[in-house]
């Protein structure tokens, strides 16, 4: 075996010293990073549990007056085709998710809740619906009125079963003058807000012959995970769980998470506003 001698003893003793003392230096820096970056996160909630409460100030519903009898109200901006799981600053109002597409529309015609629920028990909201709903078709640009009713499949097609009841919607050009009622949303998050994970809605209800907003609806929520995606989580659609106002629960919902509420919201409150006509 070679020997290495005592200069080389020494050269290796302060070779293992430096590196003793260089895995101590780098222990405290990762230490010392877990920490700060522990504090910084505690401090980002904070932020922006602060200023989730200073938005909820401004939160509620705002109803100056009612109307009864009404028979077909104009809805003046769609709902979209999806849902915005976690795109942190698509301004597509994540507060008023609603049910998609057509199930919007649907959502106000006359039956279509009546139809979709039948059998199971239900302690929410009438949710009556109307004669007809107006809307401007994004492709044609014409206005066109909807309407619906029920039919069983199973008459004309067997493949499906009988008993099955089913909700159509009809649609038509609109030859007859708009309605004088109608409903609009936006999505009022300020930039600020969405890097905290805040998001901010306005439900309007508007007199068309006026241009009066006879009510409006503010709501904030609030994903205090800040956008996490451990576990598969989607952070908008949990950030329903912190919201001002709350998202009222019905029925099989009461146990669920609130975003199961979400859908026929606004249904729900332009009904209070807008009586349909009997």
């Amino acid at each position: 075996m070679t020997s290495i001698g005592f200069k080389g003893l020494r050269r290796l003793h302060a070779g293992a010293i430096a590196a003793l003392l260089s895995s101590l230096f780098l222990g405290c820096t990762t230490s010392s990073g877990a920490t700060s970056n522990a504090v910084s996160s505690r401090e980002r909630l904070a932020k922006a549990d602060a200023m989730f409460e200073e938005r909820c100030r401004t939160a509620g519903e705002r109803i100056s007056h009612v109307v009864n009898n009404v028979e077909g109200i104009f809805l003046l901006k769609l709902r979209p085709d999806s849902i915005n799981y976690g795109d942190q600053f698509a301004l597509d109002d994540p507060y008023g998710r609603d049910l998609l597409g057509d199930g919007y529309i649907k959502s106000f015609v006359r039956g279509n809740f009546q139809t979709n629920f039948q059998g199971r028990p239900y302690d929410g909201p009438p949710r009556i619906g109307y004669s007809f709903v107006d809307a401007i078709d994004p492709t044609s640009g014409l206005r066109i009125r909807y309407t619906g009713h029920a039919e069983e499949p199973w008459l004309t097609d067997k493949k499906y079963l009988k008993g099955y009841i089913r909700f159509v919607l009809d649609r038509a050009p609109a030859k007859a003058a708009a309605p004088r009622y109608g409903v609009t949303y936006d999505d009022i998050s300020t930039r600020e807000e969405r890097e905290y994970w805040i998001a901010g809605s306005s439900l309007k209800v508007i007199d068309l012959y006026t241009d009066e907003v006879i009510a409006e609806r503010k709501g904030y929520m609030i994903d205090r995970s800040q956008g996490s995606l451990a576990g598969g989580r989607s952070p908008w659609l949990l950030a329903a769980d912190e919201a001002c106002p709350k998202f009222a629960k019905y029925g099989s919902n009461v146990g669920a998470p609130a975003f199961a509420s979400q859908p026929r919201q606004t249904q729900d409150f332009v009904e209070k506003v807008l009586i349909p006509k009997n």
